[in-house]
């Protein structure tokens, strides 16, 4: 069984080969990869996980990895739907980010998601496992999520008073200042896009001290707009997002009904993470 206490501090890459073997990740559209997609797969999105899971795979010989999150799950369905699912795949390492759904409804009580974050994370952790939790990130940045704020802090004290009673490790997204800023978020202002899930990856191997060639994407920056020209980009955002979110909670549908999980099973991760060149040209693309 790893000794976590090893892996807790974010700053000093452990010189050792990482100890984990079996990876699964449970979530929601964070953890599934969605704003990251990937051409390879139709329909298919890579996103942070998948790209912790390739620095790990690529430093052991014998490396299994699954992701059972999936888009538009509220904590109770992921609780419900993946949590025994995960334990029954036997891994050492877990990442549970779980909650943000809840959050940002209206009546979402942080309070709440945290009798069922901490139900879930003593299941998870029972046999050992290293698991990893994670904080929402600050939206003082977004007009859109701004005024959550203060439900997101409550929120994530409460994530870091869990972590502390059940040893989790923390990737604290708050602290995480580089991803305040829209150009590391796709069209809908909601989901990273690629340089976002890059950072968050680099964020989650820190945090487990794992050392790895990942570079940081810094954008350029944003040129100045003028007032019309950025009501015009709210209108087209509230048009294409907003206003089909917001008909799905009305209907009681979820962006993630009739969607399965992209990687149920550990399954060996032989895709060679990026070096700092494609690091480069997902920052071009993007």
């Amino acid at each position: 069984m790893p000794n976590r206490d090893t892996h807790r501090t974010p700053y000093i890459p452990n010189p050792e080969p990482h100890p984990w073997r079996r990876y699964v990740a449970l979530g929601d559209s964070f953890t599934e990869g969605i704003g990251d997609p990937d051409p390879a797969t139709p329909d298919g999105h890579r996103g942070w996980a998948d790209r912790v899971a390739e620095v790990l795979s690529e430093q052991v010989d014998d490396f299994a990895y699954a992701n059972l999150a999936i888009r538009g799950r509220l904590i109770g369905r992921i609780v419900e739907e993946q949590v025994e699912t995960a334990v029954a795949l036997k891994p050492d390492l877990v990442t549970f980010s779980a909650g943000g759904n809840d959050v940002i409804r209206p009546n979402g009580d942080p309070d709440l998601v945290a009798q069922l974050f901490e139900d879930a994370v003593v299941r998870l952790s029972a046999d050992g496992a290293t698991v990893v939790v994670f904080t929402g990130i600050d939206t003082n940045f977004t007009p859109v999520f701004r005024g959550i704020r203060g439900k997101v802090a409550i929120y994530n004290e409460n994530i870091r008073a869990i972590a502390d009673r059940y040893d989790c490790i923390v990737a604290d997204q708050w602290a995480l200042k580089e991803v305040q800023d829209m150009r590391f978020f796709d069209d809908d202002r909601l989901h990273m896009n690629p340089l976002g899930h890059h950072e968050v990856a680099r964020m989650v191997l820190r945090a487990l001290n794992v050392p790895n060639d990942l570079q940081p994407m810094q954008p350029e920056p944003l040129p100045a707009r003028t007032w019309r020209e950025a009501r015009g980009s709210d209108l087209v955002w509230a048009r294409e997002h907003l206003v089909p979110w917001v008909l799905r909670r009305l209907r009681h549908q979820s962006s993630g009904d009739n969607v399965t999980a992209k990687r149920p099973d550990v399954l060996p991760f032989t895709t060679h993470a990026p070096g700092p060149d494609a690091a480069a040209r997902h920052g071009e693309e993007a």
